[in-house]
């Protein structure tokens, strides 16, 4: 049986997404942790087009350099060097993939959303997304440049 060209065009696009590259990013602090890849989703060109009404994926993985009860995610527009707070549905990074207690050396996938807010404005910032452990030290901290989009 021959595949059609169809089901073809779908299997290479799913390889293909299955092997997409990860998001350049700049670390901005990770003390605690190190990041080892960051990647959104959608997003296959930088900087990130994130349109207005729409969910993104977030998947971190990075590893921990001490032992943490807990984390909490803090993220924000940084604009003109001021930072924005940017509300996510799950700050509690035990509930976004991390098994915790975290413990030193191991490797975590942290996930979550961050959904664009049909009110926002059409404008360029830089996303910064922060994990901070139980004594509110960095586990990581990372910037990619996005642009928000109608």
């Amino acid at each position: 049986m021959v595949p059609s060209p169809l089901a073809l065009l779908l299997a290479l696009g799913a390889a293909a997404t299955a092997l997409a590259e990860p998001l350049r990013f700049v670390d901005c602090g990770s003390i605690d942790g190190s990041i080892q890849e960051v990647n959104v989703t959608p997003c296959p060109t930088q900087p990130c087009l994130l349109h207005k009404g729409t969910s993104y994926s977030i998947n971190v993985t990075f590893a921990s350099k001490i032992e943490s009860q807990g984390s909490k995610a803090k993220v924000y527009g940084e604009m003109m060097h001021m930072d924005v707070p940017f509300p996510i549905p799950e700050p509690d990074g035990c509930k976004s993939g991390i098994q915790c207690p975290i413990l030193k050396g191991h490797s975590y996938s942290y996930l979550n959303k961050l959904p664009v807010k049909s009110e926002y404005p059409s404008i360029k910032l830089l996303v910064k997304w922060e994990l901070v452990d139980d004594k509110d030290q960095m586990l990581f901290c990372w910037k990619i440049p996005v642009q928000i989009t109608s």
